[in-house]
């Protein structure tokens, strides 16, 4: 269900309520798991089949590394592990991706027949998988991203991360069965992360919290921001983005600008709007989840963005494929590499899409191209770009000279991942290049709506590296700014069945 609806909220005061009335034993762990597998049937019911399985080869996995002594098998056990959560990801999510390229690679080698062939094998295979599972009106491969298990890429992560620290001794195995599939289920995170790591969360599976109106105060209070950028921001920038992105040739380079922009903010508030409401949620019931966001748009420097923009995923990444690849330990040729390797698999992680794989090797060639350029400064004897400055006036026009072109660089990259193909990708970017002025500037927005969206964007900026502090001990105070929260978001809301962006991924 989405977090943005009526169901949900009846839903969270349910299962808070309830889950605050068990006493202190083993009821709550069932609950919540209980009330976790409700909370994703409600989106796919017959996919909570495939999380299963994935929990069952992951716990069964994980005891058996802790048994095993280090060695070959140990490692072939975790290989197995590892391939059969990857395995489950590849075949919903990017079998008709790999399927396309590998027979246009065929076709235009002139080998028709092998690359009818291999479209053949995939299609038949899919519908054989599907049809285990109940989905019907699926005529091929070509359909998976419509009915691809919603969070399939964010539960599998966080799968892997488990069977990974057992095996490298930080995380013993979960031998309790119900404890290990609510570690992966659990409903606040369960879609769209943070993706967790089990050091993290296991441990307060076990826990019992007694009912603290202190944390309840501040769930709460973060829940309410989390509204607040979902249904006031973003859904209301995406009314001027949508139309733009979906007919980019009959917009003027004005109106694309504009889109782009906007889409800068509104995948920063959808996206971290969702993180504020698990991380609150799970707040009110005593959990602490990992902060996800630290106002990723002040970062002056694409080093910095990435220390700032979705942590879980970007240290997921480091922890798991970067310092095992080599890191920055083998030389600079290997780091370069590394991190190209790293950002490229971040944007196929996001989408069985080109134009995703290009937006991670923006981001990649930014990062090898920073490195290049410090290590040229310092063979002049110069600091590297973001460690220069010159007095305090100086210091502070270099840092915002920093953010803004950090800024333009990352919303360059946006296009990339918002737009539907590279054709349209590279169409866009060439009408705001030329600043087209084809159709004019079209919006769905009136001028105020337009300098409202701004305005909001502003508070947002101003605003959004204080909100995590806020006090709510005060009760008067923390009523009072709840009332305001509630009131802006019933009558400034765009209240639609807009999903979050990222629970496609």
């Amino acid at each position: 269900m989405l977090f943005d609806s009526l169901q949900f909220l009846l839903y969270f005061t349910v299962v808070t309520l309830t889950y605050y009335s068990l006493p202190k034993g083993n009821g709550r762990w069932s609950l919540l798991l209980i009330a976790s597998c409700y909370f994703y049937a409600v989106f796919q019911p017959t996919y909570i089949f495939i999380l299963f399985l994935t929990i069952v080869i992951d716990y069964i996995a994980g005891i058996w590394l802790e048994k095993t002594p280090v060695g070959r098998g140990r490692k072939w056990l975790l290989i197995l592990s590892l391939l059969s959560n990857v395995g489950i990801l590849a075949f919903f999510k990017y079998l008709g991706f790999f399927t396309e390229n590998i027979a246009w690679v065929f076709n235009h080698l002139d080998l028709p027949v092998l690359a009818e062939h291999v479209t053949h094998v995939a299609n038949r295979l899919f519908l054989k998988v599907i049809e285990v599972f109940g989905q019907s009106g699926v005529s091929s491969y070509k359909d998976n991203m419509a009915i691809l298990p919603i969070g399939l890429s964010f539960h599998t992560f966080q799968a892997m991360s488990y069977t990974i620290e057992v095996y490298r001794g930080n995380q013993k195995a979960e031998r309790h069965f119900g404890i290990y599939a609510l570690y992966v289920m659990f409903y606040p995170q369960l879609v769209a992360g943070p993706i967790e790591r089990p050091q993290n969360v296991l441990h307060q599976f076990h826990t019992h919290f007694a009912y603290d109106f202190e944390n309840v105060k501040a769930g709460l209070m973060r829940m309410a921001f989390g509204f607040f950028k979902k249904c006031v921001i973003a859904d209301r920038i995406a009314m001027m983005v949508d139309p733009a992105y979906a007919d980019p040739a009959n917009h003027s380079g004005l109106s694309l600008l504009i889109a782009t922009f906007f889409y800068t903010f509104q995948i920063y508030c959808d996206f971290s709007a969702y993180s504020d409401i698990a991380i609150g949620t799970a707040r009110v019931m005593g959990f602490t989840l990992m902060e996800n966001f630290k106002a990723p748009y002040v970062a002056h420097s694409i080093t910095e963005f990435w220390r700032r923009w979705h942590l879980s995923l970007s240290t997921w990444f480091r922890d798991y494929l970067y310092i095992p690849l080599g890191g920055n330990r083998k030389g600079e040729f290997r780091r370069n590499l590394n991190q190209m390797t790293v950002f490229l698999a971040s944007g196929l992680w996001h989408g069985a899409n080109w134009t995703y794989v290009i937006w991670g090797g923006l981001h990649g060639l930014y990062q090898v191209g920073a490195g290049l350029r410090d290590k040229w400064l310092g063979k002049t004897g110069e600091r590297p770009i973001t460690q220069q400055a010159g007095g305090a006036v100086g210091g502070r026009l270099w840092h915002v000279g920093n953010v803004l072109i950090t800024f333009a660089l990352v919303m360059l990259t946006w296009v990339f991942f918002r737009a539907t193909s590279v054709r349209s990708a590279l169409l866009i970017l060439k009408k705001i290049a030329t600043f087209s002025p084809v159709g004019g500037f079209q919006s769905p927005l009136n001028s105020t709506e337009l300098w409202f969206s701004v305005a909001l964007i502003g508070f947002l900026l101003v605003k959004e590296s204080t909100y995590l502090t806020i006090p709510t001990r005060s009760t008067p105070r923390f009523f009072a700014l709840m009332t305001v929260l509630v009131l802006v978001i019933y009558f400034f809301g765009v209240f639609t069945s807009n999903q979050f962006i990222y629970f496609q991924f």
